[in-house]
Protein backbone atom coordinates (compact mmCIF):
# COMPACT_ATOMS: atom_id res chain seq x y z
CA UNK A 1 0.00 0.00 0.00
CA UNK A 2 2.90 2.35 0.54
CA UNK A 3 5.44 3.36 -2.03
CA UNK A 4 9.16 3.10 -1.30
CA UNK A 5 11.03 6.18 -2.41
CA UNK A 6 14.61 6.09 -3.66
CA UNK A 7 17.37 7.41 -1.44
CA UNK A 8 18.32 11.00 -2.25
CA UNK A 9 21.58 11.61 -4.11
CA UNK A 10 24.33 12.29 -1.57
CA UNK A 11 26.36 15.44 -2.22
CA UNK A 12 30.15 15.32 -1.69
CA UNK A 13 31.32 16.60 1.67
CA UNK A 14 33.02 19.67 0.25
CA UNK A 15 29.82 20.88 -1.42
CA UNK A 16 28.41 24.10 0.01
CA UNK A 17 25.04 25.36 -1.17
CA UNK A 18 25.02 28.95 -2.39
CA UNK A 19 24.09 31.53 0.21
CA UNK A 20 20.61 32.92 -0.05
CA UNK A 21 20.44 36.54 -1.03
CA UNK A 22 19.02 38.84 1.70
CA UNK A 23 15.90 39.50 -0.32
CA UNK A 24 15.15 35.87 -1.10
CA UNK A 25 12.32 34.38 0.96
CA UNK A 26 12.68 30.90 2.38
CA UNK A 27 10.10 28.41 1.07
CA UNK A 28 7.88 26.64 3.58
CA UNK A 29 6.03 23.49 2.54
CA UNK A 30 3.38 21.48 4.35
CA UNK A 31 3.90 17.74 4.94
CA UNK A 32 3.02 15.71 1.85
CA UNK A 33 1.01 13.27 3.97
CA UNK A 34 0.03 13.50 7.64
CA UNK A 35 -2.20 11.49 9.97
CA UNK A 36 -3.45 13.19 13.12
CA UNK A 37 -6.43 13.39 15.45
CA UNK A 38 -9.04 15.92 14.41
CA UNK A 39 -9.95 19.08 16.33
CA UNK A 40 -13.18 21.11 16.48
CA UNK A 41 -11.55 23.49 13.99
CA UNK A 42 -11.63 20.66 11.42
CA UNK A 43 -15.40 20.19 11.77
CA UNK A 44 -16.47 22.14 8.68
CA UNK A 45 -13.98 20.34 6.42
CA UNK A 46 -15.16 17.02 7.87
CA UNK A 47 -18.81 17.84 7.28
CA UNK A 48 -18.23 18.97 3.70
CA UNK A 49 -16.62 15.63 2.83
CA UNK A 50 -19.26 13.64 4.71
CA UNK A 51 -22.19 15.53 3.19
CA UNK A 52 -20.99 14.91 -0.37
CA UNK A 53 -20.22 11.25 0.36
CA UNK A 54 -23.49 10.30 2.05
CA UNK A 55 -26.29 12.62 0.99
CA UNK A 56 -25.93 11.63 -2.66
CA UNK A 57 -26.26 7.95 -1.64
CA UNK A 58 -28.64 7.78 1.32
CA UNK A 59 -30.03 11.31 1.56
CA UNK A 60 -28.62 11.85 5.06
CA UNK A 61 -25.32 11.97 6.97
CA UNK A 62 -24.24 9.73 9.88
CA UNK A 63 -23.21 12.90 11.74
CA UNK A 64 -24.48 16.44 11.28
CA UNK A 65 -22.23 19.44 11.85
CA UNK A 66 -23.27 19.99 15.47
CA UNK A 67 -22.73 16.28 16.20
CA UNK A 68 -19.28 16.38 14.60
CA UNK A 69 -18.35 19.32 16.83
CA UNK A 70 -19.87 17.47 19.81
CA UNK A 71 -17.64 14.41 19.37
CA UNK A 72 -14.53 16.38 18.42
CA UNK A 73 -14.92 18.34 21.66
CA UNK A 74 -15.63 15.30 23.84
CA UNK A 75 -13.24 12.71 22.41
CA UNK A 76 -10.95 14.07 19.69
CA UNK A 77 -8.45 11.30 20.52
CA UNK A 78 -10.86 8.80 18.95
CA UNK A 79 -10.76 10.51 15.57
CA UNK A 80 -8.18 10.34 12.80
CA UNK A 81 -7.73 12.56 9.78
CA UNK A 82 -5.56 12.05 6.71
CA UNK A 83 -4.16 15.31 5.38
CA UNK A 84 -2.38 15.83 2.07
CA UNK A 85 -0.37 19.07 1.99
CA UNK A 86 -2.59 20.43 4.76
CA UNK A 87 -5.88 19.45 3.08
CA UNK A 88 -8.20 16.91 4.72
CA UNK A 89 -8.78 14.03 2.30
CA UNK A 90 -10.23 11.30 4.57
CA UNK A 91 -11.30 10.89 8.19
CA UNK A 92 -12.75 8.61 10.87
CA UNK A 93 -14.74 9.75 13.91
CA UNK A 94 -15.38 7.47 16.87
CA UNK A 95 -16.62 7.61 20.47
CA UNK A 96 -16.70 5.21 23.41
CA UNK A 97 -19.57 2.82 24.04
CA UNK A 98 -20.22 0.61 27.08
CA UNK A 99 -22.73 -2.01 25.93
CA UNK A 100 -22.31 -5.36 24.20
CA UNK A 101 -24.27 -4.23 21.14
CA UNK A 102 -25.12 -0.85 19.66
CA UNK A 103 -28.43 0.82 20.44
CA UNK A 104 -30.06 4.00 19.18
CA UNK A 105 -28.32 5.97 21.95
CA UNK A 106 -24.93 5.04 20.48
CA UNK A 107 -25.57 7.45 17.61
CA UNK A 108 -25.26 10.50 19.87
CA UNK A 109 -23.62 9.46 23.16
CA UNK A 110 -20.01 9.17 24.28
CA UNK A 111 -19.53 6.86 27.29
CA UNK A 112 -16.22 7.93 28.89
CA UNK A 113 -15.82 4.66 30.81
CA UNK A 114 -16.61 2.42 27.86
CA UNK A 115 -14.10 -0.03 26.40
CA UNK A 116 -15.61 -0.25 22.92
CA UNK A 117 -14.98 2.37 20.22
CA UNK A 118 -18.06 3.03 18.13
CA UNK A 119 -16.88 4.16 14.69
CA UNK A 120 -19.55 6.59 13.53
CA UNK A 121 -18.22 7.43 10.10
CA UNK A 122 -15.39 6.88 7.65
CA UNK A 123 -15.41 9.11 4.56
CA UNK A 124 -13.00 9.95 1.74
CA UNK A 125 -13.04 13.13 -0.36
CA UNK A 126 -14.52 12.44 -3.79
CA UNK A 127 -11.30 13.26 -5.68
CA UNK A 128 -9.36 10.71 -3.63
CA UNK A 129 -11.70 7.71 -3.88
CA UNK A 130 -10.91 4.43 -5.61
CA UNK A 131 -7.28 4.76 -4.42
CA UNK A 132 -7.43 2.47 -1.39
CA UNK A 133 -7.33 5.39 1.04
CA UNK A 134 -10.33 4.19 3.06
CA UNK A 135 -8.66 0.83 3.73
CA UNK A 136 -5.30 2.43 4.61
CA UNK A 137 -6.93 4.94 6.96
CA UNK A 138 -8.91 2.22 8.74
CA UNK A 139 -5.76 0.12 9.10
CA UNK A 140 -3.91 3.09 10.63
CA UNK A 141 -6.85 3.80 12.93
CA UNK A 142 -7.03 0.22 14.22
CA UNK A 143 -3.27 0.25 14.81
CA UNK A 144 -3.74 3.45 16.78
CA UNK A 145 -6.54 1.91 18.89
CA UNK A 146 -4.19 -0.92 19.81
CA UNK A 147 -2.07 1.72 21.58
CA UNK A 148 -4.98 2.85 23.80
CA UNK A 149 -4.97 0.53 26.84
CA UNK A 150 -8.64 1.07 27.70
CA UNK A 151 -9.95 0.00 24.27
CA UNK A 152 -10.98 -3.65 23.88
CA UNK A 153 -13.16 -3.60 20.77
CA UNK A 154 -14.09 -1.42 17.81
CA UNK A 155 -17.61 -1.64 16.45
CA UNK A 156 -19.59 -0.12 13.61
CA UNK A 157 -22.78 -0.54 11.65
CA UNK A 158 -22.93 -0.59 7.88
CA UNK A 159 -25.19 -1.48 5.00
CA UNK A 160 -24.93 -4.93 3.41
CA UNK A 161 -22.85 -3.80 0.44
CA UNK A 162 -20.08 -2.52 2.75
CA UNK A 163 -19.70 -5.77 4.72
CA UNK A 164 -16.97 -7.14 2.38
CA UNK A 165 -14.92 -3.95 2.77
CA UNK A 166 -15.00 -4.02 6.57
CA UNK A 167 -14.41 -7.78 6.59
CA UNK A 168 -11.24 -7.12 4.63
CA UNK A 169 -10.26 -4.62 7.37
CA UNK A 170 -10.58 -7.40 9.97
CA UNK A 171 -14.13 -6.84 11.27
CA UNK A 172 -16.49 -9.75 11.96
CA UNK A 173 -20.22 -9.50 11.28
CA UNK A 174 -22.39 -9.86 14.40
CA UNK A 175 -25.70 -9.88 12.54
CA UNK A 176 -28.47 -7.30 12.10
CA UNK A 177 -28.04 -4.11 14.12
CA UNK A 178 -30.78 -2.89 16.45
CA UNK A 179 -30.26 0.64 15.16
CA UNK A 180 -32.27 1.89 12.18
CA UNK A 181 -32.13 5.25 10.44
CA UNK A 182 -35.29 5.99 8.49
CA UNK A 183 -35.83 3.00 6.21
CA UNK A 184 -32.18 1.90 6.40
CA UNK A 185 -31.15 -1.29 8.17
CA UNK A 186 -27.59 -2.18 9.11
CA UNK A 187 -25.24 -5.02 9.91
CA UNK A 188 -23.26 -4.64 13.13
CA UNK A 189 -19.55 -5.51 12.88
CA UNK A 190 -16.87 -5.94 15.54
CA UNK A 191 -13.07 -5.83 15.66
CA UNK A 192 -11.32 -7.38 18.68
CA UNK A 193 -8.63 -4.84 19.55
CA UNK A 194 -7.69 -6.84 22.65
CA UNK A 195 -7.10 -9.86 20.42
CA UNK A 196 -4.40 -7.84 18.65
CA UNK A 197 -2.52 -6.93 21.83
CA UNK A 198 0.69 -8.31 20.33
CA UNK A 199 0.62 -5.27 18.02
CA UNK A 200 0.73 -3.03 21.10
CA UNK A 201 3.75 -4.85 22.51
CA UNK A 202 5.66 -4.53 19.26
CA UNK A 203 4.70 -0.98 18.34
CA UNK A 204 6.45 0.93 21.10
CA UNK A 205 3.15 2.15 22.57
Amino acid sequence: MSAISALPFLKPLHFRPPRSSPGRQRRHTLPASEFRCLTPEDAISVFEIEREAFISVSGDCPLHLDEIRHFLNLCPELSLGWFEEGRLVAFIIGSLWDQERLSQDALTLHKPHGTKVHIHVLAVHRTFRQQGKGFILMWRYLQYLCCLPYVRHATLMCEDFLVPFYSKCGFKALGPCEVTVGSLNFIEMNYAVRGHAFMRRNSGC
